[in-house]
């Protein structure tokens, strides 16, 4: 490790060296004076991969999508003042969605605090509860203990951040001046432990789900033949799951972000229960394992049955307070105990009628959306996703996107499917979607709704850093297109202004403007071509897909209205 020259510069070098042992190996900044210790330091460690945005906000995003798909934090820097609380929407989504994240913000020391100072705003606790730890480090001391405290937190910091529920952790770092290396010397060693170990070795056992809990569990379902497996945002496990669905013949319905929507899963559920005559049909038990979903008509349909959440955490995952028992324990080990332990059903009358009703359904669905001449936004989503080679990864924007691509992708196996479903904003996609295709280090397609894009659009600007192999398909449909399926739709006098917000934005020329690669899709029948075209000149392109909004209200209705035709020979 490089001898630090003054305080800034050994505090710096401590706190990169220590996070480099644990396994940091990402670093997303934004340029400022305050922050250029650390800046300095991370760009001349081999260990690190730095990512130079103008904007905070694209670089926090930038260090979520890294860190959604690698389970390992990336830094992101800021420095004083305003540029902090860029992170925080970030910094939310990471909380909710328990992603790791390490968030450090340069500061002035507390003598120029409260004085009106120039870029000096008051950063303690700047983003409240939505951290798992915060450490005010202090001003750097010449002290004989200061290496050893500013390693521990580097390292605590990272444990903070990756523990059973991970999410962001919050450094503030007072920097004095000189902020940048000169000529004096550092008196006290900055070495940490021997062999590159890091400061404090943090070892965890999953959490088990318990003898007892299990044998609980494993009565409930025996006794219970209508259960039903729900997979929400984050459920992970996927073959565990599947296999205890088909060991206990329950039908498993998964959002495409669950990670369990392959296999013999229930790919058209939100249209069968559309169906009011077959969503009579009422379970009596529900396995519920991630965040609950974007389907209303599943929320309403799951009401009266006993509810049982896992969670490793206990997180209260429940907006609808229906969880009769929360069982705190690693999701994957609760479904391998589980399927140990139920007595298993060969079939049953409920698991055939969810079987069949999927078979039909599937098939009238995608027979309705081929039957279309011209490209819709429901065959934009299926297509996209039947497209992706197995063991690839797909990012899809939250608003539209994501619930297309619930209601009308097939299973597929082997597909990862990202999104930022923890706040579910739109905001920071382009830039997560660039860390997702960084950190998983293969060419990316990422399904965007229009608004996404442009609300992010500085996120294309790759001012620093490894560019990545990425096409945006982007469903431009010239504003808010899923204000179109809500009640504010009624409101025919106010909705383009407030809900509707149309843009007229050129697309083609915002590709241009950051030199990325652009096409137009004029035909469904044209779309795969287009990405592939993209990946052929490689860095980031645009596919932009144009589509009417009040038109794609009644094709979605279009599409749900055949389901409900083929269903009559099951129902009626």
């Amino acid at each position: 490790m490089t001898d630090a020259t003054n305080a800034s510069q050994a505090l710096a070098l401590t706190l990169v060296d220590e996070l480099a042992r644990n396994g940091v190996t990402e670093a997303c900044l934004a340029p400022g004076s305050r922050s250029a210790p650390l800046a300095l330091a991370l760009l001349a460690d081999e260990r690190f991969r730095v990512h130079v945005r103008i904007d905070e906000r694209s670089a926090s995003f930038l260090a979520l999508g890294l860190a959604k798909v690698t389970g390992r934090p990336a830094v992101v820097l800021s420095t004083s003042g305003t540029a902090a609380a860029n992170f925080h929407p970030a910094v939310i989504e990471a909380h909710e969605s328990r992603t790791p994240m390490l968030v450090i913000t340069a500061d002035r020391p507390p003598e120029l605090r409260a004085t009106g100072a120039n870029q000096t705003i008051d950063q303690i606790k700047l983003y409240g509860q939505s951290v798992r730890w915060f450490c005010e480090i202090g001003a750097p001391e010449a002290s004989e203990v200061s290496t050893r405290y500013w390693r521990s937190v580097a390292s605590r910091a990272v444990a903070e951040s990756t523990g059973h529920r991970a999410g962001p952790v919050h450094l503030n770092a007072a920097f004095r001046d000189p902020l940048v290396p000169g000529d004096g010397r550092w008196p006290h060693s900055l070495e940490g432990r021997p062999g590159g170990a890091p400061w404090h070795r943090v070892k965890r056992a999953p959490r088990e789900p318990g003898d007892d809990v299990v044998a609980e569990l494993a009565r409930l379902i025996d006794r219970t033949e209508r259960g039903v497996i729900v997979a929400g945002d984050g459920a992970g496990a996927p073959r565990s799951w599947l296999r205890l669905a088909g060991a206990v013949a329950y039908p498993v319905v998964a959002e495409p972000t669950s990670g369990l929507r392959s296999g013999e899963i229930i790919s058209t559920y939100d249209a069968l229960l559309r169906h009011e005559r077959f969503a009579r049909s009422r379970p009596d038990l529900v396995l519920r394992v991630g965040r609950s979903g974007t389907s209303p008509v599943l929320g309403a349909w799951l009401e009266g049955a006993e509810h049982v959440l896992i969670d490793e955490g206990a997180a209260a995952l429940d907006p609808d307070r229906a969880a009769g028992m929360i069982v705190d324990s690693d999701p994957e080990r609760t479904a391998v105990a589980l399927t140990k332990a139920a007595s298993g059903r060969s079939g049953s009358a409920w698991h055939e009628s969810w079987r069949r009703a999927e078979q039909i359904g599937r098939r009238a669905m995608d027979g309705a959306i081929d039957d279309y001449a011209e490209i819709t936004e429901p065959r934009v989503a299926r297509d996209v996703a039947r497209s992706m080679p197995a063991g690839s990864t797909l990012m899809v924007a939250s608003s539209m996107p994501v619930r297309d691509l619930d209601w009308f992708m097939e299973p597929h196996d082997d597909l990862n499917v990202v999104g930022n479903r923890g706040a579910s904003g739109i905001d920071g996609f382009v830039s997560a979607a660039i860390g997702v295709a960084l950190g998983v280090g293969e060419p990316l397609v990422a399904l965007a709704g229009d608004l996404s894009v442009i609300h992010d659009s500085n996120g294309l600007s790759v001012t620093g850093g490894p560019r990545p192999d990425l096409v945006f398909v982007v469903i431009n449909n010239d504003g808010g297109g899923i204000f179109s399926f809500l009640p504010q739709a009624a409101l025919t006098e106010s909705f383009e202004t407030l809900f509707g917000t149309p843009h007229g934005m050129d697309f083609e020329a915002l590709a241009r403007l950051h030199k990325c690669g652009y096409e137009l899709v004029e035909s469904a029948s044209g779309l795969q071509g287009a990405v592939e075209r993209g990946f052929g000149a490689g860095g980031i392109n645009l596919v932009e897909v144009r589509t009417d909004r009040k038109r794609n209200v009644r094709v979605h209705q279009e599409i749900w209205n055949s389901v409900h035709t083929a269903l009559e020979e099951l129902t009626g």
